[in-house]
């Protein structure tokens, strides 16, 4: 059975009702519903919903006489408006005010999208592959060490570095040239067994120390490359009906409260990007099945030294896709903009 062009405008008033009333849809409701440009009986209607109802589209809830759209087909609905143009000049005014740091302006972006579209709304800083400027390390006291990694970005991170032998200044200083010397300019992809090898030759008696500072190093510097997530709007969550399960809820407000949940969520939606800058997931296809009841939207934005950016709006399925998906374009062409023209956005973390 194929979805020829009248079943294609019936299941598109389906889905047009049920997004804005959250009720099942009858065959009464779509003969009144002007927008599908066809006059057809109920009779005929439910015939057509019957069909689509075995193709997989839509479903009856429960015993009402109404349908709603299954993930198949609001992916239909996704899959039509995508091939759409979109308008993104609609909201002429800027959406953004003018800010200087990154972490301001990202943090505005999430608040925003949240307050614009009544969804959860998700932001992560750029993804940077972090070098190593400098490292510094300095004694506490006769068992530990303090390291002081400044990586790109002028990020800084302290690591607290336990030693089973007293250091004297003058070794601490000798550590400091041999760190500086192999790791000033290094990303973490860049430190393998040969470099390691190098370095414990180099430090002689103090092999088995360097192995500890070392280690304590790395985890500073993976520390410092963990992505950076902004959130905001996620009690908006709690407007939707069909997403009041309280256990549901609350399991899903944690895991959208959780940066490392977050963390993985965005990087299976980026590592499935096609390239097409909005990415559309539906209910099962979410990555994390504790939101197989929502949708959740991706965009990517791009910064002049070509770094990336995901931006991410989680909401019911019945969601305003054409809405979210304008709000995203216009937000990307925003930022692309503000970069363009201000490389002096600061990054300092």
């Amino acid at each position: 059975m194929e979805l020829d062009e009248r079943k294609k405008k019936i299941l598109k008033a389906i889905i047009a009702n049920y997004l804005e009333t959250g009720e099942p849809v009858g065959s009464r409701t779509i003969s009144k519903y002007t927008d599908t440009d066809l006059s057809l009986s109920s009779a005929t209607i439910r015939n057509e919903m019957a069909d689509l109802e075995e193709m997989g589209y839509i479903v009856q809830p429960h015993t009402s006489a109404g349908r709603i759209p299954t993930d198949k087909g609001y992916r239909f609905y996704v899959d039509s408006l995508m091939e759409e143009k979109v308008d993104v000049e609609e909201e002429k005014s800027s959406l953004l005010e003018r800010v200087d740091r990154m972490e301001l302006l990202l943090k505005q972006v999430a608040k925003v999208l949240a307050y614009n579209t009544n969804y959860a709304t998700m932001v992560t800083a750029p993804k940077y592959r972090k070098t190593v400027k400098f490292i510094q390390l300095s004694k506490v006291d006769a068992d530990n060490l303090l390291a002081v990694i400044v990586v790109d970005g002028n990020i800084i991170k302290n690591k607290m570095i336990g030693v089973n032998v007293e250091l004297d200044n003058e070794d601490v200083l000798k550590f400091n040239i041999l760190l500086n010397t192999f790791l000033q300019g290094a990303s973490l992809e860049d430190i393998n067994l040969e470099m390691i090898q190098a370095m414990k030759t180099q430090s002689g008696e103090y092999a088995p120390i360097l192995e500890d500072i070392f280690s304590g190093i790395v985890d500073a510097i993976h520390d410092a490359n963990e992505l950076e997530i902004y959130t905001s709007g996620a009690t908006n969550i709690l407007k939707y009906p069909e997403l009041g399960d309280i256990s549901k809820t609350s399991e899903l407000l944690e895991k959208f409260e959780d940066k490392s949940e977050l963390s993985h969520l965005i990087e299976e939606t980026t590592n499935k990007a096609d390239g097409t800058g909005i990415q559309v997931y539906i209910g099962e296809e979410a990555p994390d099945q504790d939101m197989k009841d929502c949708s959740i939207v991706t965009a990517t934005y791009k910064m002049p030294e070509g770094a990336e950016g995901t931006i991410g709006i989680l909401g019911p399925k019945r969601m305003d896709y054409k809405k979210v998906v304008s709000t995203l374009k216009n937000l990307t062409i925003e930022l692309d903009e503000i970069f363009k023209k201000s490389k002096g956005v600061n990054n300092d973390g």
